[in-house]
């Protein structure tokens, strides 16, 4: 029988309810236990492809091909195991599912109702996902807030699963607890309204993660425990940490693996966050930094700095950070400020990364800043859309097609060297933007004399993608003739996934995106070399 874990939020949203599943997954899979995490989200749109990142984060893309919520990348990286498409579901999913049913008469012709056929639609499905995952223990992350019209249904679900199994549903509540400026001390009020909004719909946590700026104190763990009906030591305390992998290690330290073990009547198996401390301990005490610049467009959100658009390609470089013993530095670059003051603001950078991106806001400046790493040999990764980035700068500078661009750009540019497969072009016509690219994993074959195939140590790798447009063939052989490597193609050789250039230390595009295969305890390769040749590229300067 499986065990599931509801994790559900309070007070305000961006709390830190994935990392809180993704660690309580990893402490439960140290003591021996089979987990997966599914995650919930609120939403009418059926997926997250269409959704600006500036908006809601990173897309990630599972192996199946999924474009789902940055939640299920976090799981991925703590976990080391694959998410599917099944460990995901949306408001729109579950209706488009029920309303579906419904029309080919699966109900028989009886009445359909919010509840209990939503519901139902949801527990279904979280149950499929533990059946397919063979999980012991399901972890299951509601998004939103608690007190949202938009979660009311999944908390549903999760009420009507414990009713019929109670002692194998628990629900954990993240919620956070102010410090205001000016009054100086941590609130508890805010947590208190959100545990009784949750009351309201049926339910009681069994625990509370308090996350704060600072570490929770007796007197406020004793406040909380009184008002909100819940033992002392089943709240949390969940400070803010620099390095998110220091989340399982602090949960730990107040004993919450145990004691969901022992609510569930399980016993530890074994315990061994060993390795997890480790590498904890290798980043938090390496001393030799490395300067990374990201040159993107998805940063502004409104007057903030939004890193979260880009989280898979940061998480990606720290942990191959850590098999290099150094901590990167990131410097965010706009590409639209490089358009204007030129790529020489680059030149106190280890290495450049331009990461992925849609449209033809910024271009210009990604493509300066690929000339000037192209040039200086500075280290450069291009990812998807930075890679084709790679290839218009490489056209228009060193085969002399001055007007190059890809076809997103330019549609009328003499040279598309990027452009759309024949295939693709019908759907564009008819508007269908949403799962019309080519995503999830798809085989590649290296050349084997290449850096690629000395970084990967074999000639048939796969990896994920998440893009339309692709690299136009015609131009093959001139690029080829001028120094372009085409390192990485489909296996019947139709498709280029990866270039490299001639006598340069590491100068790297890939169509793929290595970052969503890369986890804490298991950096991806092409980082690792990435970081590897940064640091060479620092004690050279």
């Amino acid at each position: 029988m499986t065990r599931y874990i509801f994790v559900v939020g309070g007070v305000m949203s961006g709390v830190g309810k994935g990392i809180a599943s993704a660690s309580i997954g990893t402490i439960l899979q140290s003591k021996g236990f089979r987990v997966s995490v599914l995650k919930i989200d609120p939403y009418i749109n059926v997926d997250a492809g269409t959704m600006n990142p500036v908006e809601h984060g990173e897309t990630f893309v599972t192996e199946d091909g999924m474009e789902c919520d940055q939640d299920l990348g976090t799981y991925e990286r703590f976990l080391n195991q694959r998410v599917y498409a099944f460990n995901y579901m949306t408001t729109g999913g579950v209706y488009q599912a029920v309303i579906n049913r419904e029309r080919n008469l699966e109900y028989n012709g009886r009445c359909v109702e919010v509840v209990p056929d939503i519901p139902n639609e949801v527990i279904s499905r979280i149950k499929k996902a533990a059946q397919k995952t063979k999980a012991e223990i399901m972890i299951v992350e509601i998004g939103g807030t608690v007190g949202e019209y938009q979660n009311m249904l999944f908390l549903e679900a999760g009420r009507m699963m414990r009713l019929e199994n109670p002692k194998k549903v628990i629900f954990v509540m993240v919620s956070y607890l102010p410090i205001p400026k000016k009054i100086g001390e941590m609130k508890t009020k805010p947590t208190q309204y959100a545990v009784r909004t949750l009351n309201s719909a049926g339910i009681e946590p069994d625990f509370i993660l308090a996350r704060s700026a600072r570490p929770l104190d007796s007197f406020r763990k004793k406040k909380i425990s009184i008002f909100c009906n819940i033992k002392g030591e089943a709240i949390i305390s969940a400070p803010d940490v620099n390095f998110v992998y220091e989340v399982p290690l602090n949960f730990e330290k107040d004993h919450l693996g145990e004691m969901i073990l022992k609510k569930f009547g399980l016993r530890t198996r074994k315990k061994d966050l060993k390795n997890w401390r480790k590498q904890v301990k290798t980043y938090l005490s390496a001393k030799k930094k490395i300067k990374i610049a990201l040159v993107g467009k998805y940063f502004q959100s409104g007057d903030f700095t939004f890193a979260d658009s880009y989280i898979s390609v940061i998480e990606a470089v720290k942990h191959g950070a850590i098999s290099n013993f150094c901590q990167p530095e990131f410097h965010w670059f706009n590409a639209e400020d490089l358009e204007m003051k030129g790529a020489r603001i680059l030149e106190g950078m280890n290495g450049v990364i331009v990461p992925q991106g849609w449209g033809k806001r910024g271009n210009e400046g990604m493509i300066k800043a690929i000339k000037f790493c192209r040039e200086k040999k500075k280290p450069f990764l291009g990812l998807c859309y930075g890679m084709q980035m790679a290839v218009i700068e490489f056209a228009r500078n060193v085969c002399k097609l001055k007007k190059s661009n890809s076809e997103e750009i330019d549609k009328k540019t003499p040279h598309p060297v990027i452009h759309l497969m024949p295939d693709q072009e019908k759907y564009l016509r008819e508007k269908q933007y949403g799962g019309t690219i080519r995503l999830g994993a798809w085989p590649c074959l290296l050349k084997k004399d290449s850096l690629l195939y000395k970084i990967y140590k074999k000639e048939k790798i796969s990896e994920r993608h998440r893009h339309r447009y692709e690299f136009n063939n015609q131009y093959r052989e001139l690029m080829e003739k001028n120094g372009m490597i085409f390192s990485g193609t489909s296996p019947d050789g139709k498709l280029v996934e990866a270039i490299e250039i001639k006598n340069h230390p590491f100068f790297v595009g890939t169509q793929f995106h290595p970052e969503y295969q890369s986890s804490f305890l298991f950096a991806h390769p092409l980082f690792k070399e990435f970081v590897k040749t940064c640091l060479a590229h620092k004690s050279h300067h």
